[in-house]
């Protein structure tokens, strides 16, 4: 993360915001200082934990998750842009953290402040492992980046006790509700060299769905903390608890617990050379991406328990799709391509994160949505319906807040999206324009990136790595990866660059130094083996907007069509098209134009469509026999993620189009 800057005209428009409001914002909605959201409590909940206030505890079981998100912003942040003060104010939290922990290592101010002496009684739904674990990530990231150590020894301290607890013979069978610890600990073990935090993990996994199963028989104990008074019967399948993991092929119950114990599963699949456990995971993959995924990347598409449901039920004006299940998803695609080195993850990746994650936070970055449905009537989403969960307008804050700051530590963090390093090779995942230092058999080499992607299908690459080659350009595209000595007299193995080509490309084209080159393409990258000094790459290929239909099994989306380009989901909005985007028919076989507008939300393309509108001149009853008019009209499209950033009003991604005897 400290080896890369993100210099991107679409990208910085909301990595700029991280420092400079949206972390600053989110504190203040933290410490209960923002006007008219919802208070967090949070920060006051660690005071009360450490002794330094008198109160109760206020809020969800899992409220520390926002601080530990929190500061894992700040990490990422501070890894590209220095700022003191926040630093400052980071370490503070930390000893706050520090303070608020328990002797034994023991790290949750719901359970101490409310349950003292009552650790691990509610696994199903007690969060205790969760909010550990996110903890935990955030730990990692602040040693990596800064070098500090008091964050991370305070929750290896945590750690140590779940290894030990969770050895005993009450737990030789216990798993997390939420899962979360899991990658978690992987993360620890990678960072300390500790394998025992990692064969923790393995063993949370492997016990998973297992009989005899802990979860399902845990409200039977007599010392079992029964925190969310929730009178439904608990279901295995909710917290993929159902069958062992490797017998899993579908994705099933709530959303983000899926995605982040995918996650895990990966982690320890490579690790351990588990094919079984591969297996599973390219399973879940495709049964998600072919059967209950959303076209923007969303996934979960039940309100009621944030869930998946059956393949092909993706309803779009009660879509749940939580902004959380999106960042899941997307770090589950980037391990599954890290391991397998397969471009097709990063596709998935990317219409996750261009879509449904960008669209959870507001252009100012002091608002945000929990959940992105694909079609919004603001006056039906009324309380205590099917639509109680649909928010038309993006919400200052929540009293379940995962979802704010998950986003943010996710745009922190997007140098670990934009490309992969290993030594002496660099994948190019996204086409954002930065530059990347790493280097070459211990030598320093930088990457340049200049790109106006998503408006333009065209990305640079300026690689310097210093002296000057004795071959040409021409005998450098046919080195296979030979070492090669510069004019200094340093002898240098090649260095590998795969540009990732997306499915979405057509045409895609490369030069070197302006001369046209054909690269061996492996796996959905472009692979370019040379001995670099000063070299440019140039890649260009076509992306024009086009119309997609889903699969007609897909109840909802059956006789309607929506618009892409590249990867980004288009959709139609009340303050271009007027109100009852109901009434809207596309003409798919005219012509789709694209323009450029500059002064629109900070720059966007904008697509227009021809097609007809249902006429509403005449004053008609409910229901009639006469069959309605349809007016000519023109169609504006503006991107998904950045719906709702002008006036309040009507949404819709997916449209019915015309067909002949229209």
């Amino acid at each position: 993360m400290n080896h890369i800057r993100i210099e991107d005209a679409f990208w910085n428009r909301y990595t700029k915001l991280v420092t400079a409001e949206i972390i600053p914002y989110q504190w203040r909605a933290l410490n209960d200082q923002v006007e008219d959201a919802e208070p967090s409590h949070c920060i006051s909940n660690f005071r009360i934990a450490a002794g330094l206030e008198q109160g109760d505890f206020s809020g969800w079981v899992f409220q520390d998750t926002d601080l530990a998100k929190w500061l894992e912003a700040v990490a990422y942040s501070l890894s590209y842009e220095q700022n003191t003060n926040l630093e400052k104010l980071a370490d503070e939290a930390i000893e706050l953290v520090g303070s608020a922990q328990e002797e034994n290592g023991y790290l949750n101010t719901c359970f101490t402040i409310g349950y003292p002496g009552r650790q691990f009684k509610n696994l199903k739904e007690g969060h205790e492992l969760y909010t550990a674990g996110h903890f935990i990530e955030a730990a990692v990231a602040y040693y990596k980046v800064t070098g500090k150590d008091r964050f991370l020894n305070i929750m290896r301290k945590t750690a140590d006790l779940i290894c030990d607890v969770f050895h005993t013979s009450r737990y030789e069978n216990a798993v997390c509700g939420h899962e979360e610890i899991e990658l978690a600990l992987v993360k620890l073990a990678d960072v300390t060299g500790e394998e025992k935090y990692r064969s923790m993990a393995f063993d949370f996994i492997n016990r998973r769905g297992c009989e005899p199963n802990y979860l399902f028989t845990e409200s039977d104990r007599d010392d079992y903390i029964d925190v969310w008074h929730d009178k439904n019967p608990y279901l295995n399948v909710y917290g993929q608890n159902h069958l062992p993991v490797r017998e899993q092929k579908t994705a099933e119950g709530h959303a983000v617990r899926a995605v982040y114990l995918y996650c895990a599963m990966a982690d320890l699949a490579y690790a351990y050379q588990d094919l079984a456990l591969w297996q599973a995971c390219e399973n879940l993959y495709r049964n998600i991406v072919e059967k209950r995924m959303y076209l923007t990347g969303g996934i979960g598409s039940s309100g009621i328990l944030e869930r998946f449901t059956v393949d092909y039920d993706l309803p779009n004006d009660t879509n749940y799709s939580e902004s959380c299940a999106s960042i899941g998803f997307a770090l589950f695609c980037r391990r599954m391509a890290q391991i397998s080195g397969d471009a097709g993850y990063i596709d998935t990746m990317e219409l996750a994160l261009m879509n449904t994650v960008l669209s959870g936070i507001a252009m100012d970055g002091k608002s945000f949505f929990y959940v992105n449905p694909l079609e919004v009537w603001p006056r039906n989403c009324i309380p205590m319906t099917d639509k109680n969960h649909i928010k038309p307008i993006r919400q200052k804050w929540f009293g379940c807040a995962c979802c704010p700051p998950n986003i943010t530590r996710t745009l922190a963090s997007l140098g670990e999206y934009v490309c992969f390093v290993e030594k002496n090779a660099l994948w190019l995942n996204l086409f954002a324009g930065c530059t990347i230092e790493t280097e070459r058999d211990g030598e320093p080499l930088t990457i340049k990136i200049d790109s106006r992607f998503p408006y333009e299908g065209r990305v640079q690459l300026q690689v310097d790595g210093g002296g000057e080659l004795k071959h040409t350009a021409d005998e450098a595209r046919h080195n296979t990866g030979r070492s090669e000595t510069d004019a200094s007299g340093t002898e240098h193995s090649s260095f590998e660059l795969r540009i990732r080509i997306p499915a979405y490309a057509k045409n895609p084209c490369f030069t070197i130094d302006g001369k046209s080159v054909t690269p061996q393409v492996e796996h959905g990258y472009a692979v370019f083996r040379e001995n670099w000094s000063h070299q440019c790459i140039s890649f260009t290929f076509e992306m024009k907007a086009q119309f997609v239909y889903a699969n007609p099994a897909v109840h909802a989306d059956a006789g309607k069509t929506a618009l892409m380009r590249g990867p980004l989901v288009y959709c139609l909005e009340e303050e271009d098209n007027g109100e009852n985007l109901a009434a809207l028919y596309a003409d798919t076989n005219a012509p789709v134009r694209e323009t450029f507008e500059p002064d629109l939300m900070g720059g966007t393309v904008v697509l227009h469509a021809s097609g007809r509108r249902v006429s509403s001149r005449e004053s008609v009853s409910l229901y009639s026999a006469q069959k309605p008019a349809l007016e000519e009209t023109s169609l504006t499209f503006v991107p998904y993620h950045s719906w709702g950033n002008r006036k309040p009003g009507e949404m819709a991604v997916w449209m019915k189009y015309m067909t002949t005897d229209q």
